[in-house]
């Protein structure tokens, strides 16, 4: 098999790995699962994610990633050898250039990590863009002209909001607040108000199904079982869409607070940019409903979704990695 490129969006809750001309290849959560006994990996991706919440005492299933950077290296560096393996085959001539997306926020620390572990992973070449640059690319924003483009990430782990100009971030915050952050705060308000202990899973699942940043007239509801505290015994609830805003007010509130922050930083010439081309949202925390709705009635600024906002950032990450002369300016560090 010939010299390949590989584009990797890795996320705190999902990564997605792209392959020029073949598209999107793989889209696993990021969990693996480890026996304790022999310290062996046991299952990535998928199978790994059926398992969170349901082993025995002997194996772990975890998330290696926490607010999108590395939280464990070894198992990381696993979870990357298998995602190259599994796209381009473990029979290989000669071994492949990736390319990473990591959040702005990261330490030269954390960006090092990355790097070394894509390399131990099986890569001849690493290199590293940041999500918000991955995701305008994605998107189809045009970034390097000598305009300004918001774009607001919403991945797993961080929120990205960067203005971005000449193929460059002008201005940017990253909070690590983002889906995960919204399920553990929809499963501690049905813990206070239900008095029923749920698990990350069936919190994602209300997400999805039926959350929304504003209060709708028609409500949505959907039926879940947990285990009621009192009596350690199974329920079964009825949860609205109402309820879904109300238990996640104070996360929206700092996504909101890092939006009106960047805009507040942002040059008088960009910020006219902004205002009359409006903010383009990405990441999986993009389809919230009504979270672009919020955004606008909250800035004042337009705000839109982008088209297929789960994927924007890989896309732009494997199209940075095919056109590294046009995007060397964005592209950050590399490792050969």
């Amino acid at each position: 098999m010939f010299i390949k490129k590989i584009g990797i969006d890795l996320g705190t809750a999902n990564s997605v790995v792209y392959l020029p001309k073949k598209g999107i290849v793989l889209n696993d959560p990021s969990v693996v699962a480890v026996s304790l006994d022999d310290n062996s990996i046991l299952a990535v991706g998928n199978e790994a994610k059926q398992m969170l919440g349901r082993t025995p005492d002997t194996i772990v299933a975890s998330r290696p990633m926490k607010d999108g950077v590395i939280a464990d290296y070894r198992v990381t560096e696993a979870m990357l050898r298998y995602f190259i393996n599994k796209s381009i085959g473990n029979v290989r001539l000669f071994r492949p250039e990736v390319m990473v997306s990591v959040p702005a926020g990261i330490t030269s620390t954390e960006r090092r990590a990355v790097v070394d572990a894509t390399m131990q992973a099986g890569a001849k070449a690493a290199y590293i863009i940041k999500e918000p640059i991955a995701a305008a690319i994605g998107a189809g924003i045009p970034i390097a002209q000598s305009c300004g483009n918001m774009v607001i990430d919403i991945g797993g782990g961080t929120t990205e909001v960067a203005v971005i100009s000449l193929g460059g971030i002008v201005a940017v915050n990253s909070v690590r607040v983002a889906g995960n952050k919204l399920d553990a705060a929809i499963a501690n308000y049905i813990r206070k108000k239900h008095g029923l202990v749920i698990g990350d899973r069936t919190a994602e699942e209300i997400k999805i199904k039926i959350g929304t940043c504003l209060p709708v007239e028609k409500e949505d509801t959907i039926e879940i079982r947990g285990r009621d505290m009192v009596r350690g015994l199974p329920k079964n609830i009825i949860v609205t869409s109402n309820e879904t805003t109300e238990a996640i007010q104070d996360e929206l509130r700092e996504i909101v607070q890092a939006v009106k922050a960047v805009l507040q930083e942002t040059p008088p010439e960009l910020s006219a940019d902004v205002m009359d081309k409006g903010m383009i949202l990405t990441g999986g925390g993009g389809l919230l409903r009504n979270l672009d709705q919020l955004l606008a009635k909250s800035t004042g600024v337009p705000c839109y979704v982008a088209e297929d906002p789960l994927l924007c950032v890989v896309k732009g990450t494997a199209a940075a990695l095919e056109n590294l002369d046009s995007y060397k300016r964005s592209v950050l560090a590399s490792k050969r």
